[in-house]
């Protein structure tokens, strides 16, 4: 069993910028060799993807988050981080992340860290 759990998330205005980390926990054996997710979601919305990093550090992210936010990944540390910059109000969700495994892409979801951007 692989626990996550989501920090970093705050409170920020319009420009501003948050780091997210999320840390692997239990069994984390070949932990590097799944992809890493971070997924968002709004109250009455569905969650939407954000961004993933593969086991050679492949990026991937949505539209929306392009050339704004970061991901990266330190596999000896078990800990994927999201660096968030130059916010926007419709960036204020809830943030997870999850874990793809052998049994198929986000197996695992953390409890999710709250993003808040105010203009």
């Amino acid at each position: 069993q692989v626990r996550l759990q989501e920090s970093g998330g705050g409170s920020v205005q319009a420009g501003g910028s948050l780091r997210l980390s999320c840390a692997a926990s239990g069994d984390t054996r070949c932990n590097y060799d799944y992809d890493m997710n971070w997924y968002r979601q709004t109250p009455g919305h569905e969650r939407e993807f954000v961004s993933s990093i593969d086991r050679r550090g492949v990026a991937t992210y949505a539209d929306s988050v392009k050339g704004r936010f970061t991901i990266s990944r330190d596999n000896a540390k078990n800990t994927v981080y999201l660096q968030l910059n130059n916010l926007e109000t419709e960036d204020t969700a809830m943030y997870y992340c999850a874990k793809d495994s052998v049994l198929g892409p986000s197996t695992y979801w953390g409890q999710g860290t709250q993003v808040t951007v105010s203009s």
